[in-house]
């Protein structure tokens, strides 16, 4: 494992033996820095990073993609070193390190902006962070700065709801625009980006497809657990339908379909269902009404089987749903109704 942590910086990281770019837009500069012949980060500050990524892939292990804040917070000994993996400012350089080793995006609160709007480059797919304040060279801006130029690699934290955020890792800033105050980060693959060089460096377009493909994969995931979390947290972390209360069983269902061009990942598109009811609510079998009344389809309730029938479904015909606390989080009646239309569709060819 040693001789694995001394190498991975060792000049042979795939981007290593690229050139710098420098793009001109709106007057200022855009700068995507792919080599760097200056002094890499040191063996220490090596150590700690695959420590903390292989701190952050036992917790997901045992908890999932979402992770409680006081844990990050926390961190993780390090040869007796406590070491944080975020603080409160986005930017976060621990003191062991010499480079910052994470970047975070506060959660969304209801009601508020976030301080800093993070958002996708439309041109690339790639994430955009926002620096820190205005001025481009506070320490924070230059430690992610010096960070790009190295091709260190950093844990990126999405806050999902307050409390609790998914980590991506390794990502890489790959592009500073002072004229915007933003950096480009971009996702790479662990087991690649982070394995010794051995290999002849990959080309530059081949990185940057992998990359790209990476990051939408990861923007992917991040919006469905964002939507998971959000339903699940107004519901109070019950069933909808049967109020279980097993977070690891509970799904988001959505009320209009994600395909469909009305199915926005909203809370008020959203139930909370146990996997049986989320099964059945997808196939019609269960539907909801626009007054919030559960229905079982006519053929399900005329059969006649085990207790898990009778209990697990006929048993809440008729029966009104659990709403969120707060009536702004409560499903759009018109989403319902649309939903509604289909169930009775298929209730009538049952």
């Amino acid at each position: 494992m040693r001789e694995r942590h001394e190498r991975l910086w060792d000049g042979g990281y795939p981007a290593a033996s690229w050139p710098r770019r420098t793009d001109k837009r709106s007057g200022g500069s855009v700068e995507t820095v792919r080599a760097y012949h200056g002094p890499a980060v040191g063996a220490r500050d090596q150590r700690v990073r695959l420590a903390a990524f292989d701190f952050l892939d036992r917790q997901r292990q045992v908890h999932g993609d979402t992770l409680r804040r006081d844990v990050l917070a926390a961190g993780f000994d390090f040869e007796g070193t406590r070491v944080p993996l975020l603080g409160p400012q986005g930017i976060f350089k621990p003191a062991i390190c010499e480079l910052p080793l994470s970047i975070t995006t506060v959660p969304p609160i209801e009601g508020r902006p976030r301080p800093y709007e993070d958002e996708v480059d439309p041109a690339t797919g790639l994430l955009r962070y926002r620096y820190r304040g205005s001025d481009q060279d506070h320490r924070d801006n230059t430690g992610l700065r010096d960070a790009m130029r190295q091709q260190v690699p950093l844990v990126y934290f999405h806050g999902i709801v307050p409390g609790r955020y998914m980590a991506s890792w390794p990502v890489f800033i790959v592009g500073d625009d002072p004229t915007t105050l933003t950096f480009t980060v971009a996702v790479d693959d662990r087991q690649l980006a982070m394995s010794p060089a051995t290999h002849e460096p990959e080309p530059e377009p081949e990185t940057d497809i992998r990359r790209r493909y990476i990051t939408r994969q990861v923007r992917q995931r991040l919006h469905q657990q964002a939507f998971r979390e959000r339903v699940l947290d107004a519901y109070r972390q019950h069933c909808a339908i049967c109020r279980l209360r097993h977070q690891e069983l509970l799904e988001a269902a959505h009320i209009v379909a994600d395909s469909d061009p009305e199915g926005e990942p909203k809370v008020t598109n959203g139930l909370a269902l146990c996997k049986l009811h989320h099964a059945a609510f997808d196939c019609h079998i269960l539907g909801v009404r626009p007054d919030y009344v559960v229905e079982v389809r006519g053929d399900v309730l005329e059969e006649i089987d085990g207790p898990m029938l009778k209990h697990g479904l006929q048993g809440f015909h008729g029966q009104p749903m659990l709403l969120p606390t707060r009536e702004v989080l409560q499903p759009d009646r018109r989403c319902l109704e649309q939903r509604y239309e289909l169930f009775r569709r298929a209730s009538s060819n049952a």
